[in-house]
């Protein structure tokens, strides 16, 4: 059994209230999170929790660069996703997400492989009065029913970049549009994208090399 099926609902949500405050991220200050306010004792924490079973970081926790990035283009271009449906894939807190239901999707789909994600969207969307199809499970190469994937900050990670890069190919080529937004990540395939905006982006200087990062947003294919 895995991992996120051995966890409990609720004590993935008594884990998230205990271990968070509600925050506005820096560049979506219209969108409210429950977010960490001590990155390293968060993970440290989580580490603890769940070394017996395996669950990867509290990357929930965060509002990370390329998510912001994301967001704010979602917000201030409603058109991009007004009427259509949605999938934020690695949603993570659902920052991007609860932007695009926000700016008018017809349907939006969260989607992370951590069960803390899943109740963290779900504590936020409510936050934010959205409604949310959230779903705990790995999407990557199989078929999407959605006209908009979206993907903040998913190209930090070399084997999830290398597994990412043909299911994108493929979803773009069979008719998706699929925005990234990315803060210069080491694996972002920029030879695939074709720039759509920039940010400067306020973030969480425990976890990155600065305390703004220049993001942009992408959108996937020449």
């Amino acid at each position: 059994m895995s991992a996120a099926l051995r966890l409990a609902p609720e004590r993935a949500r008594r884990f998230v209230l205990d271990n968070t405050a509600v925050h506005a991220p820096p560049h979506v200050p219209e969108i409210r999170l429950r977010l960490a306010d001590e990155a390293h004792d968060l993970w440290r924490r989580t580490e603890e929790e769940l070394a017996e079973i395996g669950l990867p970081p509290p990357f929930w926790a965060f509002a990370w660069a390329g998510g912001q990035g994301l967001a704010r283009f979602v917000l201030d271009h409603p058109a991009k996703v007004k009427g259509k449906r949605v999938l934020d894939f690695a949603s993570g807190s659902g920052l991007v997400a609860i932007a695009a239901a926000l700016a008018g999707a017809a349907g939006v789909a969260a989607v992370d492989i951590d069960p803390f994600a899943g109740e963290a969207m779900a504590l936020n969307a409510a936050l934010n009065g959205v409604s949310l199809d959230i779903r705990v499970e790995d999407r990557v190469g199989a078929p999407v029913a959605a006209d908009l994937l979206l993907a903040g900050d998913v190209f930090f990670d070399r084997a999830m970049a290398a597994a990412i890069l043909p299911w994108f190919d493929g979803l773009a080529a069979a008719g998706t549009t699929i925005l990234v937004g990315d803060p210069g990540r080491a694996y972002l395939p920029k030879d695939r994208l074709v720039r759509m905006a920039e940010y400067q982006v306020p973030v969480t200087r425990a976890l990155e090399d600065a305390e703004v990062k220049r993001t942009t947003v992408w959108r996937w294919g020449r």
